[in-house]
């Protein structure tokens, strides 16, 4: 007999008690800047700013020996590693300099750029060039320039989704002095205009008049754009000669910001950015763009520069956060530099493998579904002795062991950072061998286990908690495995530095909801929603505290999933009114979010704070074309929607039909039900709302959709099972997967002689479920 369900107020009222009251006394603690962002220098502001910049500068271009300029001022100033993200991909370095001085995403490749010359066709083996820069500049007198491109560079930005505004760091300031060609790009106002211009630094008089008549100066030190390790020694030599010069005529009470503020190859990477001044002393560069010690982002320069020299930064035209100090530098500087090239190496290969990586587990996946198909129906015997024959014992168990493995695929390769197989050659090869052995250890212990043999929900909840707890434990640790990991974020795409990111929430949501969903089966159903609240709660704060996983949207997404399972895992249908309450209270879930980020300083907001600060201010235009950009982008180019939709279409088309188990399993384990409507409900709102498309739930299905197949493939196997009932014993239910010819009395054994050589039979809730359809 069914037992009464739990009444559904009381059920959300607890899943929005757990999360509210883990939410708000935590909140003046918890939901704070990373501990790593140690703030504002004191007294920071200077007399002057000077930025010099060096396209295509690298950590592993400076040494101590062939660039001491550059050695002494990391040795005594702050250091960091620049993302140079751009309107372009790959940011050249036109693209770099008016980015610089915009202080937003901005594009100049091709508008105004002088043909060249004798082009030479590209050699295969070598690395592919960006641009070299060739702009015409005009001197209509002996003190400025004229920029005669401009009004088509300022058009190009109007068509663009971002509101960059060309020059405004130069209208920032009353005037500004730019040394070189890139230097002019940068300081040029919208109109094309550079207040003080000069060709090259001039003699070491003329160079320190120069620099003071303007409380700003921008210079081009060159660009390393060598195609060989030598060339790019040499010229990383000049860059640094110039830097000496301008070290020598540098004014008093200055800061001075070098960074390599372009690529110069086809393949994004990260460059070098010092920081030497007043308040400048060691430690790492980071910002409120960024989140991580030792990242900058190539928009912070201009509001860093403002910010030094004591001027408002214009936040509705400029994207940046002032550069601010943090601690954890090694003393040794060999040690610094060495962690910065380590990082530019991790973040280029992981790009380049995991275009790859991924494909593969599509179709890997992919061709395990088809497989499992005809299998599925071999399983679905019909009563009686003139049913169809069980499948072959060693093919189900092989099957059941390829589809463990190919839901911890994605917690192997998050694993596989700790392995510095960057460092190698063959750097594809070494990955996929480490990810490889990886998952295979991750298979063999879970299917070892004794809860995975004997009960049918066994591989969904050890799957399911391994990538819970690898994603978990990853976000507690400072998120390290996903940053620059295959299945995690690169800094080169300029959009996450720290917490979760897109694949890593994928993998969460599916191990957090179906964890709680496989619990959830093993209590009374009263405290079914209760639990799920719980761990809901858990995973939720995880995902949304600033110091942690550092997505707000994600944390939003995750409280409507919880919200949904927790009103369904009692079992039953999905009535309006449930959907109603539930959505009604991941509303007030994210209410609460959304005014404990608002509440927080500018620059220690999360995304959604920012996001409702730009609302009220009217600047959110751009933030939203760029959603809606990035969501258009990872729809059509990403293997992970080309998996999620496969697997909407298997679970539809195969696992729900009658001869593909998903229905008895979810029959028999309603929390299990509850949990994938939840999961799919948190992984499209967090892909939309991430800009991700269905990138979280193509990573979501990769972890849930096989043990959910193998959970099917389970029920199926004992699908024509039967029990006899004697009308003097009584009935109790089993509990989740136990062998009922074990735990129940002699009168519920089975009965009939085709059940009695069959698998124990499936257990439920209700000695109904265990009697078959």
């Amino acid at each position: 007999m069914l037992r009464r369900p739990v009444p559904l107020p009381t059920a959300l009222l607890l899943t929005l008690l757990a999360l509210l009251g883990l939410a708000v006394p935590l909140a003046g603690t918890l939901f704070a800047a990373p501990a790593a962002a140690a703030g504002p220098v004191e007294d920071d502001e200077a007399d002057y700013v000077v930025i010099a910049g060096a396209a295509g500068l690298r950590w592993d271009d400076i040494d101590a020996d062939r660039t001491p300029n550059l050695w002494k001022l990391a040795e005594r100033g702050s250091i960091g590693s620049l993302s140079t993200r751009s309107a372009h991909t790959p940011t050249c370095p036109a693209d770099g300099w008016l980015t610089l001085g915009a202080g937003n995403l901005a594009e100049r490749t091709g508008v105004g750029e002088k043909p060249a010359d004798g082009q030479v066709e590209p050699n295969p083996d070598l690395p592919v060039q960006c641009e070299k820069l060739d702009v015409a500049i005009e001197r209509p007198d002996a003190v400025g320039a004229y920029l005669p491109d401009q009004e088509a560079v300022v058009e190009r930005q109007r068509e663009l989704p971002y509101g960059t505004v060309p020059g405004a760091l130069a209208e920032s300031v009353r005037c500004t002095t730019a040394v070189g060609e890139g230097a002019a790009v940068a300081a040029a106002r919208s109109f094309g205009r550079v207040d003080r211009y000069h060709p090259a630094l001039p003699a070491a008089k003329e160079a320190k008049k120069a620099l003071s008549e303007c409380l700003l100066t921008i210079v081009d030190l060159g660009a390393i754009d060598g195609r060989t390790p030598a060339q790019r020694l040499r010229q990383a030599a000049a860059a640094d000669k110039q830097l000496g010069q301008l070290l020598a005529a540098r004014p008093k009470n200055s800061t001075l910001l070098v960074a390599g503020v372009a690529d110069t190859e086809a393949s994004s990477r990260l460059h070098a950015v010092i920081a030497d001044g007043k308040g400048w002393e060691g430690g790492y560069l980071t910002s409120a763009s960024t989140g991580r010690a030792g990242y900058l982002q190539l928009v912070d320069l201009a509001p860093t520069a403002l910010n030094l020299l004591g001027r408002d930064v214009p936040k509705r035209i400029m994207v940046g956060h002032p550069a601010v100090l943090t601690d954890g530098r090694p003393a040794d500087l060999d040690q610094a530099t060495a962690a910065g090239t380590d990082a530019d190496r991790r973040a280029a290969a992981s790009r380049t493998v995991s275009a790859w990586f991924f494909w593969l587990l599509a179709l890997v996946q992919i061709g395990l579904f088809t497989a499992v198909v005809p299998l599925l129906r071999r399983s679905y015997r019909h009563a009686g002795p003139t049913g169809p024959s069980s499948p072959p014992p060693r093919l189900v168990s092989l099957l059941e062991v390829l589809l463990t493995g190919a839901s911890l695929a994605l917690p192997a390769a998050l694993i596989a950072g700790v392995v510095p197989w960057w460092r190698f050659g063959r750097r594809g090869l070494i990955f996929g061998l480490v990810t490889a052995g990886i998952t295979l250890v991750l298979t063999v212990v879970t299917v070892r286990l004794p809860v995975y043999r004997r009960r049918t929900l066994g591989p969904v909840g050890v799957v399911a908690a391994i990538a819970a707890a690898v994603v978990g434990i990853d976000l507690i640790t400072g998120a390290r495995l996903q940053l620059n990991g295959v299945a995690g974020y690169s800094v080169l795409e300029g959009t996450r530095y720290a917490g979760i990111g897109m694949v890593g929430m994928g993998v969460f949501f599916a191990g957090v909801l179906l964890t709680a969903g496989t619990l959830a089966q093993l209590v009374p159903q009263r405290n079914r929603p209760g639990l799920v609240a719980a761990i809901g709660a858990a995973g939720v704060l995880l995902v949304g505290i600033p110091a942690l996983g550092a997505d707000a949207g994600g944390a939003v997404a995750l409280t409507a999933g919880v919200c949904l399972t927790a009103a369904l895992c009692p079992g039953g249908w999905l009535t309006f009114r449930r959907l109603a309450l539930a959505m009604l209270a991941g509303l007030a879930a994210t209410v609460v979010f959304a005014l404990i980020d608002v509440r927080q300083p500018v620059d220690q907001q999360g995304s959604l704070g920012r996001f409702l600060t730009q609302l009220s201010d009217g600047t959110s235009g751009p933030t939203l074309a760029r959603l809606g950009g990035a969501n258009r982008i990872a729809l059509f180019t990403s293997p992970l929607t080309v998996l999620a939709l496969v697997s909407a279409v298997f679970l539809w088309v195969v696992l729900m039909r009658p001869w593909g188990g998903l229905k008895r399993l979810y029959g028999i384990y309603p929390p299990i039900r509850a949990a994938v409507a939840g999961l799919w409900l948190a992984s499209i709102v967090g892909g939309l709302l991430g800009g991700a498309a269905l990138n979280v739930m193509g990573a979501a299905a990769a972890t849930a959709v096989p043990i959910l197949t193998l959970g099917a493939m389970r029920v199926l196997g004992h699908a024509a099972d039967r029990t006899r009932i004697s009308e003097d014993t009584p009935t109790a239910p089993a509990t989740m997967g136990d062998d009922p010819a074990a735990t129940q009395p002699p009168a519920l054994r089975v009965a009939t002689p085709e059940a009695a050589s069959s698998p124990a039979p499936v257990s439920g809730d209700t000695p109904e479920a265990v009697s078959g359809p």
